[in-house]
């Protein structure tokens, strides 16, 4: 169910519905693809979720504007911190104020993540005495994460900014936008156990750097391992995860089971 297309009526009675709510950006994913790549890519997902199961998922329209300063060296369009918190912790309320109880960030770029999950944390202050509220941040590449390891065959290092998974599935979706002859690998590839950026890698430590200051062309990953084949699997695997998840998730009580148990 696309949440434009209906009249307010409507929209008043999807309480009982999960709001899928796609996060991506605007900014340079290297020499060879667009800067709407990381949008591209999470609505295309949701999209396909929303038409599997229309009529228990509210597709909201995808968040083209998200955090991406560390690529204002490079291109960018991007909202800072505290106003990134703050237009999630909006979205967020005015979805519950117009009847959701359960509301899915489906994060597209990394950048997002700590705004989201700072706003996760307002938002569960704001609605303390509301334990029927159930809101959830996730980036579709965690959530398929098994999936995509099975589907790579770059090394670690491989899928990061503009490497092998991202560019496969914009020769999907856009390859109209995609210049591999652009497509170089970039970024810490090769330089010690905590010096590599994989989606699929996390790192032990935290340290922000601007994009400029660990890649030369904005890319980081190896682009040359894309293929239009791998960017299929790559599509179908996020869409059985993300819908998975979505079906485990509308069935969440716990919240209300533990405000109703009694005090021993």
């Amino acid at each position: 169910m696309l949440i434009e297309r209906l009249s307010w009526d409507e929209a008043q009675k999807l309480a009982d519905r999960v709001f899928l709510v796609p996060l991506g950006s605007m900014e340079q994913h290297g020499p060879h693809l667009p800067l709407l790549t990381d949008t591209a890519i999470v609505g295309e997902i949701s999209r396909t979720v929303e038409t599997r199961d229309p009529e228990r998922v509210v597709l909201l329209p995808t968040v083209w504007l998200g955090h991406s300063p560390h690529h204002r060296r490079f291109a960018c369009i991007s909202l800072d911190l505290r106003p990134y918190i703050e237009m999630i912790c909006g979205l967020c309320q005015s979805l519950v104020a117009l009847g959701a109880r359960k509301i899915l960030l489906l994060n597209g770029h990394g950048g997002n993540d700590i705004p989201c999950k700072a706003a996760l944390r307002e938002l569960k202050l704001a609605f303390e005495n509301r334990p029927d509220i159930y809101i959830v941040y996730a980036a579709y590449w965690n959530l398929a994460a098994r999936e995509f390891s099975a589907i790579r065959t770059s090394p670690r290092g491989g899928m990061g900014h503009a490497g092998e998974m991202e560019t496969s599935v914009m020769q999907v979706i856009h390859p109209e936008l995609v210049r591999m002859e652009k497509a170089l690998a970039d970024g810490p590839l090769n330089e010690g156990p905590y010096r590599v950026a994989d989606m699929l890698a996390g790192q032990p430590y935290h340290l922000v750097n601007e994009f400029d200051e660990i890649s030369r062309t904005g890319t980081i990953g190896m682009p040359e391992y894309a293929s239009r084949e791998k960017g299929e699997q790559f599509l179908k695997a996020a869409v059985e995860a993300v819908s998975a998840f979505i079906d485990e998730f509308r069935a969440w009580r716990y919240q209300e089971s533990a405000a109703r148990r009694p005090e021993s």
